[in-house]
C-alpha cells in the first residue's frame, strides 16, 4: 500500500490494476504511460496476489482506497479477483475500505463487507443512472463527481457522500453554480459534501464532510480569496 495526496483517504491499495474504460481524463492510464517501465503490462487488467496482505500489515485503524489504478468492478474482472479483494476487507475490520467504480450494478451481485464505503463516479448527466445502483445496497455510499463535467441536477436521497472535483492535466474548472447546485442537492438529501483541492480557483469555501460515523474531518477550509 502507500500513503496518498488524495485528500479523502490514507492509503491506496492496488491487488487489481488495469482498466478498459477508455476516460480520456484518466490519470491512472496516463501515469502507466509516462513510467512504461513500473507498469510493464501497460494499463491492462492484471491481478497481483503478492499485494493481498498489505492492508493486515497496517495496525493503525485507516481508510484505504481500494484499486486506484483500476475499476475492481468493471465487467472484465473474474469474480475470482473479487473475492481475494473481499476477503481481505472482512479480516481488516479496523480498516475503512473505500470503493469506486463505474459498474455499480456489480456490488448488487456481492456480499457486502460492513467497513467499507461503496461509490460510483458520475461525471456527465448520461450516467446519472449509476446511482440508482448505490440506493438498496444498506451499506455507507458516495458519488464522487469528479470530474465534474457537465451541469447536473442529480436526486442525492438514500446517498450518504459525495466528492466534487475538478478536471485536472490540464485543469478545468467546474463552474461555481453547477458546484454550489450539488451542494444544495447534498444538502436536501443530508448527504456530506468532501470538496477536492483542486476546486480552490472556483471562490467557495472547500467543505470537508465524511459520511455519518466516520471519524471527523477538518472544518471546511477557506480559499475563496
Amino acid at each position: 500500500m502507500n500513503r496518498t495526496r488524495i485528500e479523502w483517504t490514507d492509503f491506496t491499495w492496488n491487488p487489481v490494476t488495469g482498466c478498459l474504460y477508455a476516460c480520456d481524463y484518466c490519470y491512472a492510464r496516463r501515469l502507466t504511460a509516462r513510467f512504461p517501465a513500473n507498469f510493464p503490462s501497460g494499463f491492462a487488467p492484471a491481478f497481483h496476489p503478492e499485494r493481498l496482505e498489505q492492508p493486515c500489515r497496517v495496525k493503525r485503524p485507516s481508510r484505504v482506497f481500494v484499486c486506484s489504478m483500476a475499476d475492481l468492478f468493471g465487467p472484465w474482472v473474474p469474480d475470482e479477483w473479487i473475492n481475494a479483494v473481499m476477503e481481505v476487507v472482512r479480516a481488516c475490520p479496523r480498516h475503512t475500505f473505500q470503493f469506486l467504480t463505474k459498474n455499480p450494478a456489480r456490488y448488487a451481485a456481492l456480499t457486502l463487507p460492513e467497513n467499507a464505503w461503496y461509490g460510483t463516479t458520475v461525471d456527465r448527466t448520461v450516467v446519472l443512472d449509476r446511482i440508482d445502483a448505490l440506493r438498496p445496497l444498506k451499506r455507507t455510499t458516495f458519488v464522487s463527481f469528479e470530474p465534474l463535467l457537465e451541469p447536473l441536477d442529480p436526486d442525492l436521497e438514500g446517498i450518504d457522500a459525495l466528492l466534487i472535483g475538478a478536471r485536472t492535466q490540464p485543469l478545468r474548472l467546474p463552474p461555481r453554480e453547477w458546484v454550489e447546485r450539488l451542494v444544495a442537492r447534498a444538502r436536501e438529501a443530508g448527504a456530506a459534501v468532501f470538496m477536492k483541492d483542486n476546486l480552490a480557483g472556483i471562490g467557495l469555501p472547500l467543505l470537508r464532510e465524511l459520511p455519518a460515523g466516520a471519524d471527523a474531518a477538518p472544518a471546511p477550509i477557506d480559499r475563496t480569496a
